[in-house]
């Protein structure tokens, strides 16, 4: 901690880019320590400065996003005595105390996004946001378009109301196995295992490929992690921000 530009600030606590700060500063809409402020390269102290963007204070701690490409065999959890955890993965990319956002089982692979953002964490988890989730499965047995209607229908996996409509798209069906994507808007326990179960049908493989508009990133090998860029960030609060 110590001296920083005041536009750099804005952009490492609000996901903006350097051009968006700089605007929001020379417009007027910053404030230090109740003094508009309207030079970008103004150094601040990032322990005691008091920022204002638009009226809403701007958190002091800097915020972490980073991507995930979970491997098998790893637990989404912040600590575990028995085994590894996605915490561990990412351990040498940041000190900030982060945690995972929802969670992927133990043999389940693919997306998952860690972060210190109590609040986004809990807009893209919450129901009534409505955020997609898409994984590729690879299922026993033969897809038809009679599971599709089933999935679209909502399936009772023994929870209290029906599973909410989720999308079943076929990319390949045989009579042995089948691989397709699964789009759905919650994050029961194990949901997606028990819905192929209720259709008669197990899941030998899962792995997430988005949240919302947050894409796994193709060159990310299992196991490996970075951090989101800029648009990325900026993508994820437009699901819920409203200026």
């Amino acid at each position: 901690m110590g001296q920083m530009r005041l536009d750099k600030f804005l952009c490492d606590r609000t996901g903006c880019t350097r051009k968006e700060a700089k605007l929001y500063i020379k417009n007027g809409q910053v404030l230090v320590d109740d003094e508009r402020m309207k030079r970008p390269e103004y150094k601040i102290d990032e322990e005691k400065s008091c920022v204002f963007l638009n009226g809403k204070k701007i958190k002091g701690d800097t915020l972490v996003y980073i991507m995930l490409h979970k491997p098998k065999g790893v637990v989404s959890a912040t600590k575990d005595y028995r085994d590894e955890t996605v915490i561990d993965l990412v351990s040498h990319m940041t000190h900030k105390d982060i945690f995972p956002v929802g969670r992927l089982d133990k043999d389940t692979t693919g997306l998952l996004l860690l972060t210190n953002d109590g609040e986004m964490s809990h807009e893209l988890l919450s129901p009534k946001k409505h955020v997609d989730k898409v994984y590729e499965v690879i299922a026993s047995g033969k897809i038809t378009t009679e599971e599709q209607r089933q999935f679209e229908q909502g399936l009772d996996i023994g929870e209290k109301n029906l599973t909410k409509p989720a999308i079943l798209d076929i990319v390949e069906a045989a009579d042995t196995e089948s691989k397709v994507l699964v789009t759905i808007r919650e994050g029961k326990f194990h949901q997606i295992k028990r819905m192929f179960h209720k259709v008669g049908m197990d899941v030998l493989e899962l792995k997430r490929i988005s949240m919302g508009p947050l894409l796994l990133d193709d060159s990310l090998q299992e196991g490996e992690a970075r951090f989101l860029t800029k648009e990325e960030i900026k993508q994820l609060k437009e699901l819920y921000v409203r200026e």
